[in-house]
């Protein structure tokens, strides 16, 4: 009797020591376990580059390397720990920390009064889920299907909340020039429509919450299973999103230096390769669940992204700013909100039959090429 009782409980510690052992697994592979994860080999590179004075290139280039795979791994802790509360407090959570990449790396950009660059940051990685993500998606969906089918509605959705953070970048334009940031005026209305912003933002995630949520519990692909425990998603989050600062710290700090050794201006930095960081995975996730013909999925990853950035993470920089002394505006160049205007109208031509097909796709994509030269050769005054 006695033996029974000890094997069965030696049998149940090596099931618990086995499901341990299984977490901890798990907990590598949201670190190791992708094959863009190669990237953080650049992590002592980048230190050393930063701390022995490398040069600006170095640090910019390993500093930015770094950050890619770091992006992804802070989504993936952040899905992790949502799977471990209800619907509302996880969506709550995904919004938050959706965009945490763009808003560290804003905060520490205006904190060294680099507003140019968190500037074009902020609408470059709109461009880029907007024009480039949703293109791709598009046009690989459509090399596989002739033609895909989405809803219109969640795509007119988002379309209108873009059209109205379209409006916030233009009210300030009568009143300054662009370099004329000193201006009263303008900083009140910026901040004026910054406010007026996070609460269209909070009215979205209460339509798709609760008003509206059977719309978008279409689009998910299955039910999962949390792998990780639920302090050990916020520890891999806070570590994370530190080491994320951390190296988008180093990696600002080098943009001056080189913009200076290599030609490329700040809006091209800030427009064309920043983005990149915390959209590459994203890209590959749209691109990849297209072309399985879920592009209601698609189109929820591509245009969510540049909704949620618009709608939350431009504003929040520009409280921020209000909040430290730094005079953050919605103050664009003319020529950057006009583009804005334009790629939005395209966009929105391009979901408004509801349907999808690779030539609409080589379209967006074209139109974000064409965006690019000419931020290589727009010279903006930086204040």
């Amino acid at each position: 009797m006695y033996g029974s009782i000890n094997e069965s409980a030696a049998f149940n510690g090596s099931i618990k020591e086995k499901t341990e052992e299984n977490i901890w697994i798990n907990f590598l592979l949201i670190w190791i376990g992708k094959p863009i994860s190669f990237l953080l080999l650049f992590f002592p590179f980048a230190l050393a580059a930063y701390y022995l004075n490398w040069g600006p290139q170095w640090v910019f280039w390993l500093n930015f390397l770094v950050m890619i795979p770091l992006a992804s791994i802070l989504g993936d802790f952040t899905e992790e720990a949502a799977l471990h509360t209800n619907d509302v407090v996880g969506g709550l959570l995904n919004a938050s920390f959706g965009n945490a990449v763009e808003v560290v790396v804003g905060f520490n950009a205006l904190m060294k009064d680099e507003i140019r660059v968190v500037q074009a940051s902020m609408i470059g990685s709109i461009f880029s889920n907007l024009l480039l993500v949703l293109g791709c998606c598009f046009f690989f969906g459509g090399l596989y299907y002739k033609e895909q089918k989405f809803s219109s509605l969640n795509a007119t959705t988002s379309m209108g909340l873009l059209a109205l953070s379209s409006i916030a970048l233009i009210l300030p334009t009568p009143f300054a020039e662009y370099y004329e940031i000193e201006d009263k005026d303008v900083l009140i209305i910026s901040r004026a429509s910054a406010c007026f912003l996070i609460f269209t933002y909070v009215q979205l995630l209460y339509f798709q919450l609760f008003t509206h949520r059977e719309i978008f519990e279409e689009d998910d692909i299955e039910e999962e299973e949390a792998s990780i425990p639920m302090w050990m998603a916020l520890t891999g989050l806070c570590l994370t999103t530190g080491l994320v600062t951390i190296f988008s710290n180093f990696l600002v700090d080098s943009i001056n230096g080189f913009c200076t050794e290599s030609g490329v201006s700040k809006t091209f930095v800030g427009l064309i390769i920043l983005p990149i960081v915390g959209n590459a995975v994203e890209h590959i996730t749209a691109v990849s669940v297209a072309m399985k013909n879920k592009m209601d999925l698609a189109i929820g990853v591509a245009v969510g992204s540049s909704t949620q950035i618009s709608l939350f993470v431009v504003p929040v920089t520009v409280i921020f700013g209000w909040c430290v002394g730094k005079p953050m505006t919605l103050n664009y160049p003319i020529y950057e909100i006009s583009l804005y205007i334009l790629s939005i109208f395209t966009v929105s031509v391009c979901l408004g039959t509801g349907k999808s097909n690779w030539l609409l796709g080589s379209v967006l994509i074209t139109t974000y090429f064409m965006l690019g030269i000419g931020f290589w050769f727009e010279k903006v005054i930086t204040f």
